[in-house]
Formats: C-alpha cells, sequence, structure tokens
C-alpha cells in the first residue's frame, strides 16, 4: 500500500514558499520530506500555486538525484559501489541486500520499508565495503553482517 499523502500539511508547506519562486528546490526538498517523494499531482498543485510552468517544476524534480518521483521505503539503503568498496566486495553484498529484501536496484519493498540505491563513493574509502542507511553510515560491512545491518531498521 502506497503511503497517505496529508494534504493540509502539504498545503502549508506551499503556503510557506509563496511567492518565492526562486525556493522551489527548497519547496521540494520540503514535500519530498513529508511524503518521502515527490507525486505528480503534488508537483501539478506546485506549479499551479506558485505560478512556476509546470515542465520547470518537472525539470528541477527529476534533474537531481535527491528527488524521487516514484515512492520511496522509510529507510533509504546506499550501497557504496566506488572503487575501494568495489574492490573489497560492494557487489556481492549488494546481492545479498536483494537477495535478503527480494527487490532490486532501484526498487522498493512492498511494504515500503526499504529502498534500495546505489552510489559511486560516500567519502569514506577506509571503510570500505559501505553501505549507508538513511544518515547512518555502516563500514566494513560484509555478507554476515548484512542481515544484523537491516535488522536495526526493520
Amino acid at each position: 500500500m502506497e503511503p497517505s499523502i496529508n494534504n493540509e500539511k502539504i498545503d502549508s508547506i506551499i503556503e510557506k514558499y509563496k511567492g518565492e519562486k526562486g525556493l522551489l528546490i527548497s519547496l521540494l526538498q520540503d514535500i519530498q520530506t513529508e511524503v518521502n517523494y515527490l507525486p505528480r499531482e503534488i508537483l501539478i498543485k506546485v506549479s499551479k500555486e506558485m505560478d512556476i510552468p509546470l515542465s520547470q517544476v518537472f525539470s528541477v524534480a527529476t534533474f537531481f538525484k535527491a528527488f524521487s518521483l516514484k515512492p520511496r521505503g522509510r529507510h533509504l539503503i546506499n550501497i557504496c559501489l566506488g572503487t575501494a568498496c568495489h574492490v573489497r566486495g560492494a557487489i556481492s553484498i549488494l546481492g545479498k541486500i536483494e537477495r535478503e529484501l527480494n527487490i532490486k536496484v532501484g526498487d522498493t519493498t512492498k511494504d515500503f520499508r526499504f529502498t534500495l540505491e546505489t552510489v559511486r563513493c560516500v567519502g569514506c574509502c577506509s571503510l570500505s565495503p559501505v553501505v549507508v542507511i538513511d544518515e547512518n553510515t555502516h563500514g566494513r560491512v560484509n555478507q554476515e553482517k548484512v542481515f544484523t545491518v537491516l535488522e536495526n531498521y526493520r
């Protein structure tokens, strides 16, 4: 089941930015924080309420990797595939997480608990391989450690 949307909260976020067309990115960030993605109907509403062309709203929403037009899970898992992580087994860890959660990269679990993505580098190569869940960095992850790491978020 897709996450529910609190329309009153969305209206108050849009109201906060009324007349501030230059703050579109901040507006979209606040909406995504609330809903966990940017639904099409909300982007249309932003366009109308903020008097910004819909093409511009969609352009910003699709340009930045931080934004998602599909529902994301409560927890965002990023597997680092940078050189150090790759050399130290990140691909096998990615495969283990895909099997454990029964999803592929870019997908979200059916219960909307997890979304799985990859990144090229998180900047902590000495801890490789690295898995970042939400804002938490898990270093020196191996296949045996995957289950324990995920259990902390279930």
